[in-house]
């Protein structure tokens, strides 16, 4: 099955492709919610190109690798990726009057329910849209 997921960033194009593939963002917004980081980013933003990441629970509880290829680098409207686990991920940006719209759509997985995952990645969206914003005040 395929979720979609989208948030309006108040913020011009180049600031938020920015701030989508720098590592030192990534670690400040890549995250579901306040118990969780990103502390360790690595991108390699091009066809064939590699990311890596390092997504973990503050109190060391648990934490996993994020990671796959780019199969799309359209810069700055359009990115694609296939995880390791062969889940195909779009991620278009839209320049609108109210800002740019970011729409991610991806391929769910059978461990967990599609509307679980629909939140969690809607909240990581939310918390990048958030960090871009206050980036611009």
């Amino acid at each position: 099955m395929r979720i979609t997921i989208s948030t309006t960033v108040q913020a011009p194009l180049d600031a938020v492709w920015q701030a989508w593939t720098t590592p030192d963002d990534i670690n400040q917004w890549n995250a579901a919610s306040d118990d969780w980081h990103n502390p360790r980013s690595q991108i390699d933003l091009q066809v064939g190109g590699r990311f890596n990441y390092r997504m973990e629970a503050r109190d060391g509880s648990g934490g996993f690798d994020f990671e796959g290829t780019f199969t799309q680098v359209e810069v700055p409207i359009l990115l694609a990726y296939r995880m390791d686990d062969d889940r195909e991920v779009v991620i278009e940006f839209e320049t609108t009057e109210s800002g740019v719209v970011v729409t991610e759509s991806f391929d769910s997985e059978d461990q967990n329910t599609a509307e679980l995952q629909r939140q969690g990645w809607q909240a990581i969206l939310d918390r990048f849209a958030r960090h871009v914003e206050h980036k611009m005040t």
